[in-house]
């Protein structure tokens, strides 16, 4: 049978393209380029050039490595997902591009994440087979160099490397010093601020570190020159290197500041020596193998062997620190799990909770994070490394970043604040009330840091663009509600805290005050108080409420039509409250006063908003409305008068009965009750010449309250005196009458007595 020798134009035209593109690479390419030529004009294909391209060894490996890229799935790039205009354009329903949801474009982006993976592993898989497999043609050095070439280079590599490491290890030596005086400087500050001191230390510790980093790369670099000369191979072969001690010992430098083993003072995170030790060892060996096979061994791989080679190479680099990795994070589980649960027992806060959730899970959270960095180096071999080193350099920046501020914040205003003394004198009750305020400002910074921080992580690994959202309109005007909220509620708090210490010191009773004074004080801060923290709670959240767009218009009008119906219907309610705060305010009467108000009369026993609580002699317990008080008689205030009127008879001299006054009260003074007394007596003299007797008044002047048991003893005193004296005290008698005759004399009472009485004598 005779072989179909035609080839169908579609194929003949793929194959012209791709030999167009190999063209750069081959110098066969001018033979497929003629090829395609003549498949494009529809003439007869150059067969035979086509074939002869195909026999060459390094073009048909050319050839073979363009197709299978060809047919390799294009990666998705980092930070950005599947296009929402392709997804809503898939959809049956008729999805507009900004109605797919977040959750269908993080499933589209994983779906094209896995399958770039799988074709990944399946490309590493022929790599290795092919390099398993490889002749002297199919894996060919591109460079061309000898055996003896070859241990030059090494020879040369390897110099360069002993001497930048003598060099970075000398300066180091020399540096210490440095160290060391940064160290005494931070022991020998106040533990106030220790930990700015320790801050600034350490940034003073990495500057230099990095300076000795960069002087060690200078050198090299001056040492790379003279061993290259000018071979610009050679040079580029050594830069690879320097390049590459650069970045990993800044790394180095980085992870110095956080797990510094010999300066316990320039370490920033607060661990013991040897676990500071052990973590920087174990971040240290990762960063420099990593670093060193990504940077220095794969691109040497790539030009001298094969890309597919490199690639390779990076998986198995990416799969030996992974595995190192988590072998350390499973070692080290226990112990970490129970170093977060004792932190969590010391802080004693909301922060607590979360120490605990990862004390739990912390490794879980490592480890996937490790698949996440395996899974993305394996999808995207060419670009993964530097963008997941990239991004987990800034987690840890901001994470570390975040941490700092929470640490320094809770050093600053975790602290009690003190104000001077002037301001404590005048508002003695301010300092307390803003300590009371730290901790929840404290706890509300640090909610706020670790939102931002949040924020900012999953920004660096691409989940959430935080600069497009900032950009929106959503986001702008997120972003300053919140900003504006933030700062109107701390307005409020300060308005709060001034007004409130204003209030407390105007109605704070001065030391030694009586228990009474210190009632009504009580009373009335707790009225004002009330109300004035009301006002400010109304008027913040409607100014919170109108910042994030809610309309609270029709709010102000419902608060007004609520308070006119509450103003009708409870209107001898508001008059007792209003009546009952002026009188507050005019200290009319206080707990313990003995008063009359609305009608009934008693000691004061409890003084409310509304109603006071009287305690009559007889034990009844009155409420008195104040809105029912026209007036308040109050009888124990700065002083009380004893007013007693002594009648005597009219045969009595008047003046004898002044002195048996004046006698009883000097007694009166020798008693016990003697020591209420304020004033001399004053008597006023007749006051009434009554039907049957003459009335005296005597004014004793009493110490408040008192009036009542002085008038009593005084009473038994006067009675005792004029007893002694011969005065007689009038009381009431009847008189018989008989009438007179005309000449003035009285006629004979005409007895008789009753058979039954008793006998007259």
């Amino acid at each position: 049978m005779e072989r179909n020798t035609t080839m169908p134009p579609g194929v003949a035209a793929l194959i012209a393209m791709l030999l167009l593109g190999l063209a750069l690479f081959s110098p066969a390419g001018m033979a497929a380029e003629e090829a395609a030529g003549a498949s494009a004009n529809g003439n007869t294909a150059d067969y035979q050039g086509l074939a002869d391209l195909l026999e060459d060894p390094h073009s048909r490996q050319v050839v073979i490595e363009e197709l299978r890229a060809l047919a390799r799935p294009q990666p998705v790039a980092e930070g950005e997902g599947p296009d929402a205009a392709d997804i809503a354009a898939q959809a049956p329903s008729d999805q507009q591009p900004e109605e797919v949801s977040l959750a269908r474009r993080m499933a589209a982006l994983t779906q094209a994440i896995a399958s770039q993976a799988m074709a990944e592993v399946r490309e590493l898989e022929a790599a290795w087979q092919r390099l398993m497999d490889a002749d002297s043609s199919g894996l060919e050095i591109k460079a061309g160099m000898t055996g003896q070439q070859w241990l030059v280079a090494l020879a040369q590599l390897g110099a360069l490397i002993v001497g930048t490491f003598a060099v970075f290890a000398l300066l180091r030596r020399l540096a210490m010093g440095s160290f060391s005086g940064l160290s005494r400087w931070v022991e020998q500050g106040s533990t106030k601020l220790a930990m700015i001191r320790t801050v600034v230390a350490v940034i003073a510790a990495a500057v230099i570190d990095s300076v000795v980093v960069a002087a060690s790369y200078g050198i090299g670099g001056v040492g790379a020159a003279v061993l290259a000369g000018d071979n610009s191979v050679v040079a580029t072969r050594l830069a690879l290197f320097l390049n590459a001690f650069l970045l990993v010992e800044l790394v180095k430098v980085a992870l110095r500041m956080l797990f510094a083993s010999r300066y316990a003072t320039l370490r920033l995170v607060p661990i013991n020596a040897a676990q500071a030790g052990y973590c920087n060892r174990v971040f240290a060996t990762i960063a420099g193998f990593v670093g060193y096979g990504v940077l220095l061994l794969v691109p040497m791989l790539n030009f001298n062997i094969a890309p597919a080679v490199g690639a390779l190479v990076t998986a198995i680099i990416v799969l030996v620190a992974v595995s190192y990795a988590a072998g350390v994070t499973l070692k080290q589980r226990r112990s970490i799990a129970d170093k977060l649960r004792a932190m969590a027992e010391r802080t004693g806060d909301p922060g607590a909770i979360l120490l605990r959730i990862l004390a739990r899970c912390w490794h879980l959270l490592v480890l996937f994070y490790l698949a996440v960095v395996l899974v993305i180096s394996i999808s995207h071999p060419e670009t993964a490394l530097p963008w997941v080193a990239l991004a987990s350099a800034k987690t840890l920046g901001y994470a570390g970043v975040g941490l700092l501020l929470s640490v320094v914040l809770g050093q600053v205003i975790g602290r009690e604040i003190g104000l001077s003394d002037r301001l404590n004198q005048r508002l003695p009750r301010l300092q307390p009330r803003i300590n009371r305020y730290v901790p929840t400002s404290l706890r509300v910074a640090r909610g706020l840091i670790l939102v931002v921080v949040a924020a900012l992580v999953l920004d660096a690994w691409a989940v959430f663009d935080l600069a497009a959202w900032y950009q929106s309109d959503l986001g702008g005007r997120t972003l300053s509600a919140s900003v504006d909220i933030g700062l109107i509620l701390v307005a409020a708090t300060l308005v709060w805290v001034v007004l409130a210490s204003l209030i407390e010191h105007r109605l704070t009773p001065a030391p030694g005050a009586e228990a009474a004074a210190a009632a009504r004080a009580e009373t009335l801060r707790g009225l004002f108080t009330t109300t004035l923290a009301i006002v400010i709670l109304i008027m913040t959240v409607m100014i919170v409420l109108s910042e994030i767009g809610v309309d609270i218009a029709p709010l102000i009008a419902g608060a007004g039509v609520l308070g006119l119906a509450v103003g009708f219907g409870a209107q001898k309610l508001v008059q007792d409250v209003i009546t009952g705060i002026f009188i507050q305010l005019e200290n009319a009467m206080n707990t313990g006063d003995f008063v009359s108000a609305g009608g009934n009369s008693g000691t004061v026993e409890r003084v409310g908003i509304r109603s006071v609580a009287l305690r009559d002699l007889y034990g009844t317990y009155h409420i008195v409305p104040f809105s029912s008080v026209g007036a308040v008689s109050n009888y124990t205030r700065e002083f009380g008068n004893h007013v007693g009127e002594y009648g005597i008879a009219y045969r009595e001299n008047i003046d004898e009965a002044i002195t048996a006054l004046h006698a009883a009260f000097e007694e009166l003074k020798t008693t016990d009750i003697g020591s209420e007394i304020l004033a001399p007596l004053n008597v006023a003299g007749v006051v009434a010449l009554a039907d049957s007797s003459v009335n005296i008044r005597a004014v004793i002047k009493t110490t408040p309250g008192n009036q009542w048991a002085v008038g009593r003893a005084y009473n038994r005193l006067v009675k005792m005196h004029f007893d002694r004296a011969g005065i007689e005290i009038p009381f009431p008698h009847t008189t018989l009458y008989f009438g007179e005759d005309k000449d003035g004399s009285a006629p004979a009472a005409n007895l008789r007595l009753d058979k039954g009485s008793a006998p007259v004598g």
